[in-house]
């Protein structure tokens, strides 16, 4: 986003449609810091209730409930909104009563009948992200990248926890990298997780932590790379790739040992506490920008 387009933004009610995790109360905050009337529209069984503390105007809805959204939207004077936080894709989608089970509203039929009842559609996270978007802007609603508001929650390049790498580690992030890349340019997942350049696993619906987890449960002599990596054709407005806490705790669990992400791609969240359980469970975080092999193998220790 231009800078004017991003000053413009904050002068003006910014919508917030939050899902799970802690990334929507950083957002939330971090916005409220720079004067911004933030507007949330938070999605039932996703979204922390905490955020009604911080933001302005703060309503759950039901994940299906499209239209709704978007008329609380307008009511506020919403012009430009933000999309954070990880809706559970695999829950929505193949639940056994199919979609129906979470009570569309006829704004969401209209737009999903393509995806899930003609199968005109596919569902892939950028088709099915890409038309809620599409959605909102129909009402005169634009999503923007949250990190272009908000753009010290993304990773710079560096080499941020644990011991320098070994070689044999650099040739597994190496090798995990364009496997990784390969699955984000086919939209499957961003994640994959590597040992002695052999795939362990790759990330799909399940996301991250099932991809790491699953690894674990295969390689029980544990000290296995994670690689977790933007699109090439990464839409900055959603499914950005994003770690935290949670991420190190189930590397922890399923014996990783060097988490390598892509700089400047990458939203970190609660960065303090994620430096200093890495640092305490001496784990590698490194951040490489993508093409720049060049850096690995070296112990280029990031400053916070």
């Amino acid at each position: 986003m231009a800078a004017k387009q991003t000053e413009s933004a904050l002068r003006q009610p910014l919508g917030l449609l939050a899902g799970w995790g802690e990334l929507p109360l950083e957002v939330a905050a971090a916005l409220k810091s720079r004067g911004c009337r933030v507007i949330c529209a938070a999605l039932r069984g996703h979204a922390d209730p905490a955020l009604a503390d911080i933001c302005d105007v703060f309503r759950p809805f039901g994940i299906a409930r499209l239209g709704a959204q978007i008329r609380f939207f307008r009511r506020n004077g919403v012009c430009a909104a933000v999309m954070a936080g990880k809706v559970f894709k695999a829950k929505l989608m193949y639940h056994r009563l199919g979609w129906v089970h979470f009570l569309p509203d006829w704004r969401c039929i209209r737009t999903f009948y393509p995806f899930f009842v003609t199968g005109k559609r596919d569902r892939k996270d950028d088709s099915l992200l890409g038309a809620v978007v599409n959605e909102f802007a129909k009402d005169g609603i634009e999503f923007h990248p949250a990190t272009d508001l908000v753009p010290e929650l993304l990773l710079p390049a560096g080499h941020w926890t644990g011991p320098p790498l070994t070689s044999a580690q650099v040739r597994d992030i190496r090798f995990g990298w364009e496997i990784a890349k390969e699955l984000g340019r086919l939209d499957i997942g961003q994640s994959v997780a590597v040992k002695g350049q052999s795939c362990l696993a790759v990330e799909a619906v399940e996301g991250t932590d099932a991809c790491i987890h699953r690894a674990g449960q295969l390689c029980a002599q544990g000290g296995f790379v994670v690689v977790k990596v933007a699109k090439p054709q990464q839409d900055m407005r959603f499914d950005v790739p994003t770690i935290g806490v949670g991420t190190l705790e189930t590397m922890r669990r399923a014996g990783a040992t060097v988490l390598a992400v892509e700089a400047d791609k990458t939203i970190i969240v609660d960065r303090v506490r994620v430096f200093a359980l890495a640092e305490r469970l001496g784990l590698r975080l490194v951040a490489v920008r993508h093409g720049d092999a060049a850096q690995l193998g070296h112990d280029r220790r990031a400053t916070a």
